[in-house]
């Protein structure tokens, strides 16, 4: 969205974009999805080792090199300062001008033509390519990137916190740290301006605009001076920041930094046509003459109803001391009758009747949370979600996932029995769904969604088993901070809780879908977070979950 300043006019200059004549051209997204799992990032630091290999055997056999210009520098020198001072006594002399002859007929031109810079630069560029195949694409950095601008979003944190390797939101006029991690790095103004960029080229103007201010502010403190790794420059900057300030109505401040642009590069005709038509805007509408900058509104969202409920949910980490005060929660130990449990209950954690959510403490031991991890490894792929009739990866959805058979490992087939016994259900194919093991990215999340099928269409209903009647829900790691489980409607969220697992109803009794239900997984923040789903169907639990027609049960 775009708001202009008096909320009034209609501007009709065709105002020049930058990506009209800057060659800004955007790859089309490859098959690369590294950024969607956190292990593929983890896996993606030893290639960067091999990289680093590869340079320092560059570095060295350039060094070699230049100390051999080196050395042919300081034996002409010398032979100039020590040899030469007298030409015609040196020239005289035939081995003297035989050695002038060959060397400026012949080892001056190996020098100067010499294909060792040439070879060493290949060597090194086949070293890359070697290992390009292992390296993020150019869909990974714009992921990469969303998921930052959905961190700041979701957690309401500071740009230029994140800028500095900090986690930190505004609280009653102070900034906070909500989290310190224990491992971080700053951003430079490259890395900023990236990021800005990809919310540019997504007409994103409302992130774009923070992004690039900070990028400004610390290409400045670095000098402003090209650096050969960095794919953007303070004019870059400044070209892509006048114009997003323009989109979102602050005329008056990308004239001015239009101008600044211009003192860098004074010939650029489309910013000196861009200066001119916002001058003329100026003058036909002196409101948007404003000394101070507009503030930034967050654009709505069409299709995130309960942004607001979520993000808040998020925030408070799985605090909500009010819902916890509910007289109808309690712990036990659990056997739900099962001669399995008996002699080790499980320990049961009531954290809701309404929807009726139970979470069972200590579900795996870690041993076998590993293994689960191991052996659903070979196997992610990007997570999808149903789209009509078919299944479609989506923005709203960031994580890959693999799905594991009971008999893939005897530790899939022991979880399996584990969840029988504690809920009564029959997971007998095909009543019940493989293990899907899900990791999730960079600022991975699932946006609320209900697990149960909400239209005749799903694919769900392929299986031929009914609706998903229950979940169940395994934390296989812990993390850091962030990826709560949120249930919006009922207004609570239980963070990550390590070895545990979550169990609730999709459905009501009379099989129609439980609203309150309704629930997401809150951007990962920091950490690696691991979760195994079970979903249960309708069919072949009539005798484990009878049928009622009362809507309430």
């Amino acid at each position: 969205m775009t708001w202009i300043a008096s909320g009034k006019i209609s501007i009709d200059w065709k105002i020049i974009p930058v990506w009209s004549v800057i060659n800004l051209i955007f790859v089309p997204p490859l098959s690369g999805e590294m950024y969607t799992s956190v292990k593929n990032m983890q896996q993606v630091i030893s290639v960067e080792k091999e990289l680093l290999n590869h340079l320092r055997t560059y570095i060295e056999d350039e060094t070699l090199r230049l100390n051999d210009i080196k050395r042919f520098y300081a034996k002409v020198s010398a032979l100039h300062s020590e040899v030469y001072n007298g030409p015609e006594t040196a020239m005289a002399n035939p081995l003297v001008a035989f050695t002038l002859i060959k060397r400026l007929q012949s080892e001056w031109m190996n020098i100067v033509y010499s294909n060792e810079a040439k070879e060493n630069a290949e060597a090194f560029r086949a070293g890359y390519e070697k290992e390009e195949s292992g390296l993020p694409k150019s869909e990974d950095l714009q992921g990469a990137a969303r998921g930052l601008m959905r961190l700041q979003d979701v957690y309401a944190l500071r740009v230029d916190g994140l800028a500095s390797g900090h986690f930190r939101t505004a609280s009653g006029g102070d900034t906070v740290d909500i989290y310190r991690p224990a491992v971080s790095v700053p951003l430079s103004g490259d890395d900023c301006f990236l990021v800005g960029k990809v919310a540019y080229e997504q007409e994103d103007y409302y992130h774009s605009v923070q992004w690039l201010e900070e990028a400004v502010r610390l290409f400045r403190e670095e000098g402003g001076g090209w650096v050969p790794e960095n794919e953007g420059t303070l004019e870059d900057t400044l070209d892509h920041l006048a114009f997003s300030h323009f989109k979102t109505g602050n005329v008056s401040y990308a004239l001015s930094l239009s101008r600044e642009l211009l003192r860098h590069d004074p010939s650029n005709g489309r910013v000196l046509r861009n200066v001119e038509k916002y001058e003329k805007l100026l003058v036909a509408s002196p409101a948007l003459d404003s000394p101070e900058k507009i503030a930034l509104r967050r654009p709505n969202t069409t299709y995130l109803s309960t942004r607001n409920t979520y993000e808040w949910l998020c925030q408070t980490l799985g605090s909500q001391p009010k819902h916890y005060e509910n007289p109808g929660l309690f712990c036990d130990s659990f056997t739900n009758g099962s001669p399995s449990l008996l002699l080790k209950p499980m320990r049961r954690e009531v954290v809701s009747v309404r929807p009726y959510v139970v979470l069972y403490h200590s579900f795996v031991t870690s041993g076998e949370a590993e293994s689960i991890r191991h052996l659903a490894q070979p196997g992610l792929r990007r997570s999808v979600v149903a789209s009509g009739e078919k299944q479609a990866t989506a923005e709203y959805r960031i994580s890959k996932s693999a799905w594991l058979k009971e008999t893939a490992h005897p530790v899939v087939e022991r979880v399996d029995q584990r969840i029988a016994a504690l809920t009564g259900l029959n997971l007998q194919q095909p009543y019940a769904e493989y293990l899907q093991v899900v990791n999730y990215g960079i600022g991975g999340h699932y946006e609320p969604h209900f697990d149960h099928a909400t239209s005749p269409s799903s694919p769900l209903y392929r299986l031929k088993t009914g609706n998903r009647v229950a979940t169940f829900m395994i934390y296989l790691s812990s993390v850091e901070a962030g990826g709560s489980t949120a249930f919006i409607y009922a207004n609570f969220s239980i963070p990550v809780v390590e070895n545990a697992a979550l169990f609730w109803w999709n459905l009501h009794r009379n099989g129609q879908g439980n609203g309150d239900t309704l629930h997401a997984g809150c951007p990962v923040l920091v950490g690696d977070k691991w979760v195994a789903n079970k979903w249960v169907h309708e069919h072949g639990q009539e005798f484990q979950r009878r049928c009622s027609p009362n809507p309430e049960e």
